[in-house]
């Protein structure tokens, strides 16, 4: 067992330097050793303070590296399958931003490759997870004292996007963190997948149909719902509502202090998903860290970045459709199980 990961960071834009500003000011057991990105200035500026890091411009670079042990990818999606296949190469951890790769069938042979490895070696960044608040509500369903769990409601809503966000990002890279949380929540796959499209906002962008109404059920009847809502305007809010036998569990509503003067009254909402889930990624890293030092992974697995690109196949097929599409998923390795 290694005393203390030396990370590569592959990827210096927006969420590879927060990673990399997290594992230097606020991660014990870890320290970035390399910063990879085609820009190599910008991989430059990224390392600016911290002591023996190196800026490289190809992730190969960084896995030859002898002294690194550990990757953190945090490219756009379509590059991880080649990265992931180098890092299984060399048997060190990853911690792999979502998704694991972007379509289902690529995903499945990264899935593949790790049980042929025989150990899980790759962990996937889906940080909701390590939020209280979801951990909590995961905690009242196993623990049955408001009975089984019957319906799940969840809001996503972005003040707005950026340019380029497609119909389709709407499922491949926001409905996927819901998808993830269902199967998160109740601890089984899903089955089906609807998209009803319904009035449009006037400030979404020519060519994106917003907001849209997803249906999923899983394996076992469990019905949930996702208003998805790209172009909201007021703020970043995620939330959920859990409906139950015996009882009604909400999370992710405003935070801070509820204020009532001068004739008026309010909170405040989160401007974007760094401030709502801020704490959320440390604890996630943190986690990747400590469980790395044990030889293990500490949250989603490359199945759970398998199964949730199979979920957006199927949510972007009943985009087009409008019918109830069936999620396909491969035979599990018993590495997963």
């Amino acid at each position: 067992m290694t005393e203390k990961l030396r990370v590569a960071v592959i990827g210096a834009g927006r969420m590879g330097a927060d990673h990399i500003n997290r594992l230097h000011h606020r991660i014990s057991g870890a320290e970035v050793a390399a910063v990879v990105d085609i820009d190599l200035a910008r991989a430059e500026a990224a390392i600016k303070g911290i002591p023996g890091a190196v800026a490289l411009a190809s992730a190969e670079e960084a896995l030859d590296n002898g002294d690194v042990n550990a990757v953190l990818i945090a490219t756009p999606g379509f590059l991880h399958e080649d990265i992931l296949f180098k890092a299984l190469a060399r048997d060190i951890p990853i911690l792999c931003e979502k998704p694991l790769t972007p379509d289902a069938a690529s995903a499945l042979t990264v899935v593949q490759a790790e049980a042929k490895l025989g150990r899980k070696r790759i962990q996937v960044g889906f940080m909701r997870r390590f939020d209280a608040e979801y951990a909590a509500l995961r905690g009242i369903i196993t623990e049955g004292g408001l009975g089984e769990l019957l319906v799940l409601h969840h809001q996503h809503r972005n003040p707005d996007t950026p340019a380029g966000f497609t119909n389709e990002m709407l499922i491949n890279d926001s409905v996927v963190h819901e998808f993830d949380a269902i199967r998160f929540f109740t601890g089984e796959e899903i089955a089906s997948v609807q998209v009803r499209l319904g009035k449009p906002t006037r400030n979404a962008p020519e060519g994106q149909h917003d907001p849209q109404h997803v249906l999923i059920e899983t394996e076992s009847g469990v019905l949930a719902d996702v208003e998805i809502y790209v172009n909201a305007r007021f703020g970043y809010e995620v939330a959920t509502q859990a409906s139950f036998e015996d009882g009604i569990v909400n999370i992710g509503n405003d935070g801070g202090p509820y204020v009532r003067t001068q004739g008026r009254w309010g909170g405040r909402i989160t401007p974007g998903f760094e401030e709502r889930f801020g704490t959320a990624y440390d604890v996630e890293v943190q986690a990747w860290v400590d469980a790395a030092l044990r030889g293990e992974i500490g949250g989603p697995s490359a199945w759970d970045g398998y199964a949730t690109s199979a979920c957006c196949e199927a949510g972007v097929e009943a985009q087009k459709t409008g019918a109830k599409t069936a999620v396909v998923l491969a035979a599990k390795p018993d590495l997963y199980n």
